[in-house]
């Protein structure tokens, strides 16, 4: 009885954890082969960029203003960019970062101003 709970238990954890991309373990976890970046070759080169918004900057779980809010960078933060892809228009700026701070979520580009060079496409 109590082996088939275990392994109930552990089925429901490894189904969480596939919808949660890096989000209980540290990111940089040596071995881990489930980092999603690990087929793109340098899955460690991130780019960089600075946050903007006066009152720092809602992070979404896809690159529209309506979608929930998984997260929160804090004006002046420097956050990791692994790439841009077009979305929801803000201020005129179709932009959207996906950023790879612990939680993969999405920022609007237009209040992250690049460091060094700019994303890549997604």
């Amino acid at each position: 009885m109590s082996l088939r709970t275990v392994l109930a238990r552990l089925g429901i954890a490894a189904a969480g954890g596939a919808l949660v991309v890096g989000g209980a373990g540290p990111a940089l976890a040596s071995g881990s082969t489930d980092d999603g970046g690990h087929h793109h070759g340098h899955h460690h080169e991130f780019y960089k960029g600075v946050v903007t918004a006066p009152g720092g900057l809602n992070l979404r779980d896809r690159p529209t203003r309506g979608s929930a809010v998984i997260g929160f960078a804090h004006h002046g933060q420097v956050v990791s960019i692994f790439c841009k892809t077009p979305g929801e228009k803000v201020k005129g700026n179709p932009l959207w970062y996906l950023l790879a701070d612990g939680t993969w979520a999405w920022g609007t580009a237009r209040f992250i101003d690049n460091i060094g060079p700019a994303p890549r496409w997604c």
